[in-house]
C-alpha cells in the first residue's frame, strides 16, 4: 500500500510537539480528532451502535486517552461500552493531563471502568471481553521500546486469544513503530486506525499480521508540520 506519509517514532513525538507548542494546538483537540476517527472506524466494523456490546482496553497515556473518547462516542451511538484500564484512575487523573480530561468525562457519563492491577484479573476480564462485539486496543502506544513488560504481556497473550473482532488505536499495542515487528508480543487487529500518516514499520510486510487493514487518519495537524519534517 502507498501511504502519503510514513513516520518514525521520533518524527510522530515532534510532530505533535510542533503542533502544540508552535501552533497552539490542544493536545486535547488532537486526542479528540484521533478518538473520532477511531469511534467512526469502529462503528463501520460494527454496523451499528446500538445493543452492540464494546470493551476499551485503555493503558494511562495518551493512547489510553484516546480510547476513552472512543468509549464515549460509541456510548452515545447506543453501544454498551465498558472500559478496562491498565492503570489506576486515580493515577490517571492526577496526571492532570489530556486523558485525565476525557477519562472525567466517561466516569460522569457513568460508563464503567475496570482497573486491571493483577495478572489474576486477567483471565476474568478476557472472559468479559470474549462476550464482546468489538475489542478497541488503547493499550500502548507509538513511544514504546524494549519488551512489553509487567500486566501488557499476559493481557495481550490473553486477547488475543480471543474471537472477537479487534481494532488497534494507532498501532496494534506491543509493535515496534520503526521496526513493525512484535517487541515481544503485540495485538493482533483486524483493523488499525493511525493518526497523520503511516507508521515506519507498516512497511514491514510482517506488520499486517499486526495491523490488519490500516486507515490512516487526519487528525487537524497543521499539514505545514509534517512537510517540513519529511522534507528537512
Amino acid at each position: 500500500m502507498q501511504y502519503k506519509y510514513i513516520l518514525t517514532r521520533d518524527q510522530v513525538r515532534k510532530i505533535d510537539r510542533l503542533a502544540i507548542e508552535s501552533y497552539g494546538v490542544p493536545g486535547v483537540i488532537l486526542m479528540e480528532n484521533a478518538g473520532r476517527a477511531c469511534a467512526d472506524e469502529a462503528l463501520d466494523m460494527l454496523g451499528r451502535a446500538a445493543g452492540k456490546r464494546v470493551a476499551v482496553f485503555c493503558g494511562k497515556g495518551n493512547n489510553g486517552g484516546d480510547g476513552f473518547v472512543i468509549a464515549r462516542h460509541l456510548s452515545n451511538g447506543g453501544a454498551d461500552v465498558h472500559i478496562f484500564l491498565a492503570a489506576s484512575a486515580e493515577d490517571v487523573l492526577a496526571s492532570e493531563g489530556d486523558a485525565a480530561v476525557n477519562l472525567k468525562i466517561v466516569l460522569n457519563m457513568g460508563i464503567p471502568v475496570t482497573e486491571i492491577h493483577q495478572k489474576g484479573h486477567i483471565h476474568d476480564v478476557a472472559i468479559q471481553a470474549g462476550k464482546t462485539d468489538l475489542l478497541v486496543d488503547a493499550l500502548l502506544g507509538t513511544g514504546i521500546k524494549g519488551e512489553v513488560r509487567g500486566l501488557f504481556a499476559p493481557l495481550i497473550k490473553g486477547l488475543n486469544r480471543l474471537e472477537t473482532n479487534r481494532i488497534g488505536v494507532d498501532l496494534p499495542s506491543g509493535l515496534d513503530c520503526d521496526e513493525g515487528v512484535p517487541l515481544g508480543c503485540a495485538m493482533r487487529c483486524d483493523r488499525t486506525v493511525t493518526f497523520v500518516g503511516a507508521k515506519r514499520g507498516f512497511e514491514n510486510p510482517e506488520s499486517v499480521e499486526y495491523t490488519g487493514k490500516v486507515t490512516v487518519a487526519d487528525i487537524g495537524l497543521p499539514k505545514k508540520i509534517v512537510d517540513d519534517e519529511l522534507s528537512a
